[in-house]
């Protein structure tokens, strides 16, 4: 059956790291699998571990009689939808069922699968774990375990994820690790679980396919977009995959690209499942031009004939770069990766051929030479600066332009709180200047008041009171101020105030009003003298309380309306 459906795929030979592994995995012996990018890792556990299963395949539709036999981990949800459609392909002649699970969608279908009985399920560590922790899982039944991108799975990262699914499993069972790269540090990590594994290496470790042509074009950092598009649109590349190394940097480069012509979209860890599947389908459809990716696209995805793959960001991992450009390349067709490297990048770029022990070209394009500005157009020269005066921003003098821009904090301007600035109140001989000629184009000013002294208009009534007021304190023998005594009006607006926030005595607020309160300070002079005075003399004088004025009698003609009794009220 399944020589049935690898006939299907017209699968003819295997692929070396196919021949060596299959029959390994078929022995039930734990294996490490290190091969190039592209050259079949996949199908190279897939098929062994659907023979060995389906070799004790249950026939009967029971939930209970297909627990989870196998379980598939991977890095990132593309590669676990990849790896999920494989089985399904390999296994469709087989009573095998098989299960993908993994963040990002909803969790209720994947529950309802899990019920009805699976034999494999693929899975990536986060939303397996929460099947765990609700319960939704049994993986007590487990034979079989594969870490697919086994580097990536096994480091700092995933570590804490890896060790609490490796304590749910049986002691007693196959390990897979299958991966591009390995480390010495994960080989070590991974024999502290693994059995007596056996080692398989195709080609040398962390080396790229050859049929991968590589160039690395320098360019100055600001102006990688700009080349970007350039040899996008030059050389006409209809399908290219463009790595960054931010979620954000991936977003603005595709909202760039598509501001110059060209068809563009980013995935990555921020973006729904949905999206990311549906912008994923429109680039292998032909719809995009450039897919703009982080390092999660890296991982394992399987492009048909993908031609074009563009370093924008080199990794600081030097690993990643090799799994970048091993999306190109696959199944023995030819492929091309660029690399953008800034001056900044170089190191990153030496540890790059480090790894793989080979030398990258460098080619220059024309017009993006490192160091070489870019031509502004002659438009953009002409427009003044946005800091520069304008020449008609002054409106009432146009020999002086007023200043462009927001003003600085702490700057000080020409004229501004300097010695004249002080002599003036904080304002500058200009402005100065210019009060004076608005005050004598209204007229003459009279001069403002001390603070504390009282403005009061002259007129007639006003001396005629004061003169009347003076004669009657001469008769009475009280001594007369030369100085015109204040109104009494006044005399409050004079009187500093009492009580509050820093008036008054130190630490007193503002007093309360009330009938019979009065200040600290005691009653006002002018007030106690004034009730010291005899109540007739202050009625003779007009300071005593006014009496009410009498209401006048009418009296109503007898037979009136208003007084339809006889007599008079």
């Amino acid at each position: 059956m399944l020589a049935r459906a690898v006939a299907d795929q017209d699968y003819t030979e295997p692929t070396p790291i196919q021949a060596q592994a299959i029959p390994l995995v078929l022995a039930g012996r734990d294996l490490i699998g290190a091969a190039q990018t592209g050259t079949g890792k996949t199908a190279g556990f897939t098929l062994p571990l659907l023979q060995r299963l389906g070799e004790g395949a249950n026939l009967f539709a029971s939930p209970a009689r297909h627990p989870v036999r196998a379980l598939i981990l991977t890095p990132t949800r593309e590669l676990a939808a990849q790896v999920h459609e494989s089985v399904r392909i390999y296994g469709k002649y087989t009573h095998l069922r098989a299960a993908v699970i993994f963040g990002g969608v909803g969790i209720n279908p994947q529950i309802a699968e899990l019920r009805r009985g699976t034999d494999i399920v693929v899975a990536t560590p986060g939303r397996l774990l929460d099947h765990v922790q609700q319960k939704t899982i049994d993986l007590s039944h487990v034979e079989i375990l594969v870490l697919d991108e086994a580097d990536r799975m096994l480091d700092m990262g995933f570590i804490p994820d890896v060790r609490r699914i490796l304590a749910l499993l049986p002691a007693k069972r196959q390990n897979l690790l299958f991966s591009a790269t390995f480390p010495d540090e994960i080989r070590k990590l991974a024999a502290s679980f693994m059995h007596d594994p056996a080692t398989i290496e195709v080609a040398r470790r962390n080396t790229p396919a050859e049929l991968v042509a590589q160039v690395a074009h320098p360019v100055d950092g600001g102006r990688k977009r700009e080349l970007l598009a350039h040899l996008v649109k030059s050389n006409d590349w209809r399908q290219v995959l463009v790595f960054t190394r931010t979620k954000h940097g991936a977003n603005r480069l595709a909202h760039q690209l598509e501001r110059d012509g060209v068809e563009a979209d980013a995935i990555h860890g921020n973006k729904s499942q949905n999206a990311r599947t549906r912008a994923l389908k429109r680039f292998k459809d032909g719809e995009l031009r450039v897919l703009v990716a982080t390092d999660i696209a890296a991982r394992g995805l399987d492009i048909e004939l993908l031609p074009h793959v563009v370093n924008f960001d080199l990794p600081h991992v030097a690993e990643d770069y090799v799994h970048r450009i091993g999306r190109t390349g696959r199944a023995g067709a030819e492929g091309e990766a660029v690399a953008l490297v800034s001056h900044e990048e170089r190191p990153l770029l030496a540890a790059i051929e480090r790894l793989m022990n080979r030398q990258i070209e460098q080619r220059v394009i024309e017009g993006f030479e490192p160091g070489q500005a870019p031509q502004r157009p002659a438009a953009q020269d002409a427009q003044p600066q946005r800091n520069e005066p304008r020449r008609d921003a002054g409106r009432g003098n146009p020999q002086q332009p007023r200043q462009g821009g927001r003003r600085r904090r702490g700057v000080q301007r020409p004229g501004e709180r300097g010695a004249e600035g002080q002599r003036h109140g904080g304002r500058g001989p200009d402005a100065q200047r210019g009060s004076e000629q608005r005050g004598n184009a209204r007229g003459p000013q009279r001069p403002r008041p001390e603070r504390g002294e009282l403005s009061v208009i002259p007129n007639d009534e006003y001396e005629a009171q004061l003169r009347e007021a003076r004669r009657l304190a001469r008769e009475e023998g009280e001594p007369v101020q030369a100085v015109d005594a204040p109104s009494r009006q006044g005399a409050q607006q004079a009187r500093p105030p009492q009580g509050g926030p820093g008036q008054g005595r130190p630490g007193q607020g503002r007093r309360k009003k009330g009938r019979g309160k009065q200040s600290r300070r005691g009653p006002d002079r002018h007030v106690q003298e004034r009730r010291e005075r005899d109540p007739q003399e202050l009625r003779e004088r007009g300071e005593g309380r006014r009496e009410p004025a009498k209401q006048p009698t009418i009296t109503y003609k007898q037979g009136s309306l208003l007084n339809p009794r006889r007599g008079s009220s």
